[in-house]
């Protein structure tokens, strides 16, 4: 969002349209954000009610009651600012993996490809063409590595980037009185997807762990869960290599050997990244 406020302050927001593919397995704390901070840009009044109905948003073990009770917030914001468009694909990614049968791991993400970057293009081409918008993502200078694949996914569009810091994000946000994303302050270097993320590190998950068991053990058995379905335990979202070998390494793995006090077998800096708008457009076209 400060992505947009950047280029407001740049440009006026005449004809800015704030796009949010959601993944329906957001921190309920994002979509407060959402909501609070694209009403501050257009210069509306604050949806003191909708902000209410964020915090009732269900668990995500109520898929179906989520999916109905986010669907009813998403019309709603959407009637309070004309300016945001708020759509899903439909499933959530565990979804995605079971109709992929693979689960999802740093090398091939399928939930980025179908509830991101497949959902976002097709809306895009369907209301502009290529000299009719410029396509502004949000991400800062650690992650200017990123663009070449997303302006490759988005050629022919034009695509620009902020390049601010997290810092100036979070400074931003304060000027404009707005409460920063409860998952920064919880450690996350990210604010998607809740927290879980299969391109996510160990060091990652150690902190969902810490932060948020009850989410932890939800995603541990999903996985576990995919393995049974798809008959195989050689597949996870995490590896690790031992003794020069890359093997598999489920999240129950790497929780009950933390909770054993083998943390020195851990490696709590392999935070990984998201890479949701990172396309590549060869994993895109298997999946």
């Amino acid at each position: 969002m400060t992505t947009a406020r950047r280029d407001a302050a740049a440009n006026g927001v005449d004809g800015m349209v704030l796009l949010f593919t959601d993944t329906l397995i957001e921190d309920r704390d994002l979509y407060r954000f959402l909501i609070e901070s694209a009403a501050k840009l257009f210069g509306l009044p604050k949806p003191v009610g909708l902000l209410e109905m964020c915090k009732d948003i269900p668990h995500i073990r109520e898929t179906a009651m989520r999916k109905e009770y986010l669907s009813k917030i998403a019309d709603e914001a959407m009637r309070h600012n004309s300016n945001l468009v708020w759509i899903s694909e439909g499933r959530e990614p565990w979804e995605v993996f079971r109709d992929a049968r693979w689960i999802g791991n740093s090398r091939v993400a399928q939930c980025s490809a179908e509830l991101k970057q497949k959902v976002s293009r097709k809306w895009v081409e369907s209301h502009y063409k290529p000299d009719e918008a410029i396509i502004y993502v949000g991400i800062d200078w650690t992650e200017i590595h990123r663009m070449g694949g997303i302006q490759k996914g988005w050629a022919p569009y034009q695509v620009k980037a902020p390049y601010w810091d997290k810092q100036e994000m979070m400074q931003a946000l304060k000027q404009d009185g707005i409460q920063n994303p409860r998952l920064y302050g919880m450690g996350f270097a990210h604010n998607n997807c809740g927290g879980f993320c299969v391109r996510a590190g160990q060091g990652h998950f150690i902190n969902l762990l810490k932060e948020d068991r009850d989410l932890y053990l939800y995603h541990e058995q999903k996985e576990i869960e995919m393995q049974r379905y798809l008959g195989r335990e050689d597949v996870s979202i995490l590896t690790r290599t031992v003794k020069g070998r890359e093997e598999t390494f489920t999240l129950r793995q790497l929780r009950e050997e933390w909770e054993q006090g083998l943390g020195n077998q851990i490696d709590l800096n392999d935070i990984g990244g998201c890479g949701c708008f990172a396309f590549d457009t060869s994993e895109m076209a298997k999946v």
